[in-house]
């Protein structure tokens, strides 16, 4: 299930039939679901719900046919980048400072009366103290692509960045003046990529071959906090992104559950590893092979924030 992506989705479904185990790949069709209706299919990759809500509507069901959805399109209904940041500091990874701020606009119908449980002005100071003074990052609780995310250095610059934002809810963070960055490409929340980041770099030239570019202490902290996180959130594709000061690693965005996989950004290094892995997870859930976290329609269930890592895990590091 895809969007405008060209070069993962062809690649990893021919990697699959290629491998002739049984397993076929391809792609979804879909023009209508009936309820309860079941589906044909062992697996699915979900790469574009997140913008299609009739997509993630259909996942739903098909979860509850009992295919394997990959992310878990429940989980990924009810996450957000704030329960992200105090999930993150429960299970003891090292994360910005970050307070939940309330929405600058409303949709019609909202009107004063509803608003009486909001204090009024917003205590701006308070928030920017709390969370280290200026520089502050000020982005959305639910968004990726760093839409609507400011790097802001006084008052003036936070109330005109936060006028724009509409109706988003937005999120007040400390910000990590970082001297390296990773980002972690995470499958099956056991395979790890460690790949040198900077999203500063014009896009898509962000990801750089840079063996060693962490300390060893670094490279276990993103490792750990990028395990303990996976295992948390219960997504089998991920990115987890690290900020490094000092030689400590502050999680920044771990809730990329449709990572770019995208060739450019990826560049032949990583590329095929993505590809690979992939493929070697999602036939493994097609031949019954390894069974998918046991979701209940409790959430206290899928809050569990276990930090014990897998007993087997790969990691790459280059």
């Amino acid at each position: 299930m895809v969007g405008r992506e060209w070069s993962w989705p062809p690649a990893f479904i021919e990697e699959v039939n290629r491998r002739n185990l049984g397993v076929t790949a391809e792609y979804l069709q879909l023009g209508g679901t009936a309820m309860n209706e079941p589906s044909e299919y062992a697996v699915i990759v979900d790469r574009i719900s997140h913008e299609i809500p009739y997509y993630r509507t259909y996942l739903k069901n098909a979860v509850l046919q009992g295919t394997v959805v990959v992310n878990n399109p429940f989980w990924w209904s009810a996450d957000d980048k704030f329960f992200g940041a105090s999930l993150s500091d429960a299970i003891g990874v090292k994360h910005p400072r970050t307070i939940a701020l309330p929405s600058h606009s409303y949709v019609e119908g909202v009107v004063d009366e509803s608003l009486r449980n909001l204090i009024y002005p917003i205590p701006w100071e308070a928030h920017v103290e709390a969370v280290g003074g200026f520089p502050v990052i000020l982005k959305p609780a639910w968004g990726g692509g760093f839409k609507q995310v400011f790097k802001l250095y006084n008052y003036d610059q936070l109330y005109d960045a936060y006028n724009t934002t509409g109706t988003e809810c937005m999120m007040l963070q400390e910000c990590i003046e970082w001297e390296k960055y990773a980002r972690v490409m995470c499958i099956g929340k056991e395979h790890f990529m460690v790949m040198k980041f900077d999203a500063n770099a014009p896009w898509p030239h962000r990801y750089f071959h840079e063996p060693g570019f962490l300390t060893p202490e670094e490279g276990q902290q993103v490792l750990d906090g990028a395990r303990k996180l996976n295992e948390a959130l219960g997504y089998d594709m991920n990115t987890v992104e690290f900020a490094i000061k000092d030689g400590i690693a502050y999680a920044i965005d771990f809730t990329n559950p449709a990572p770019d996989m995208d060739i450019n950004s990826l560049t032949d290094h990583y590329f095929p590893w993505v590809v690979n892995a992939m493929a070697d997870m999602c036939i493994d859930y097609a031949l019954g092979k390894r069974k998918q976290s046991k979701v209940t329609y409790q959430w206290n269930s899928l809050l569990t924030a276990s930090s014990k890592p897998k007993a087997r895990s790969t990691t790459t590091s280059e």
